[in-house]
């Protein structure tokens, strides 16, 4: 499905149904100029239209013609784009994709992060720049999606690797390893992300243990 803001272009399907003085039932491909063709009506230029306009538009055009029909439009197919997957990807590479794709959609699609890959910092580049930076725990777990940046042709999804884990065990919520997304991240919003701690669990004994990666032994 795609949202009604979605902009039509070269390589999206739609499909026509109208009745009444009109009896047609079409699969329209818009071309390379952005239009399409319907039989006893002509061209219709759809290029940057929204997906929720489409009917309106159509009718309009069909109205020229024709009185007293009724009309039936909707999205079929649509149109591919390229997009790559670069850093500590697990399955790094171009993709193929449908144009409705988003940044979490493409990511989980294309196999999402290695073992050593970020799954907190992950950033859609376009034209050189970094234009989001997704957190797949807040998407995963909180449903926030206010990062999830539709994609386009040529956009580039990398992957850092993660800067390090936290392994919460015990009276939490949630005991895993997690990853940590900033120097600055405290115990605290750790927390948070494990899904806090319960009732019967006693903050005044809580235990952090530091493993001295820069020790020979």
């Amino acid at each position: 499905p795609v949202t009604s803001d979605y902009p039509l272009g070269p390589g999206d399907q739609l499909l026509i149904r109208g009745w009444g003085s009109l009896d047609i039932d079409v699969r329209a491909t818009i071309d390379r100029n952005g239009a399409i063709t319907i039989p006893r009506v002509g061209t219709v230029p759809l290029s940057g239209v929204k997906a929720a306009q489409a009917e309106g538009v159509l009718r309009k055009a069909v109205s020229k013609y024709y009185k007293g029909f009724e009309l039936s439009v909707t999205l079929g197919q649509t149109r591919a784009i390229t997009v790559y997957v670069l850093g500590q990807a697990r399955r790094p590479g171009s993709y193929t994709l449908s144009s409705a794709s988003t940044l979490a959609s493409g990511l989980f699609a294309t196999g999402g992060p290695s073992a050593v890959g970020s799954m907190r910092r992950v950033q859609l580049k376009r034209a050189g720049q970094v234009v989001a930076e997704l957190d797949l725990y807040n998407f995963l777990a909180e449903g926030s999606n206010v990062s999830d940046t539709k994609l386009i042709d040529g956009d580039v999804i990398f992957i850092p690797p993660a800067l390090g884990h936290v392994a919460m065990v015990g009276k939490v919520h949630t005991p895993a390893v997690y990853e940590i997304k900033s120097t600055t991240e405290t115990l605290e919003q750790l927390l948070a992300v494990a899904g806090g701690l319960p009732v019967l669990a006693d903050k005044r004994r809580v235990t952090l243990e530091r493993l001295n990666t820069s020790s020979n032994l």
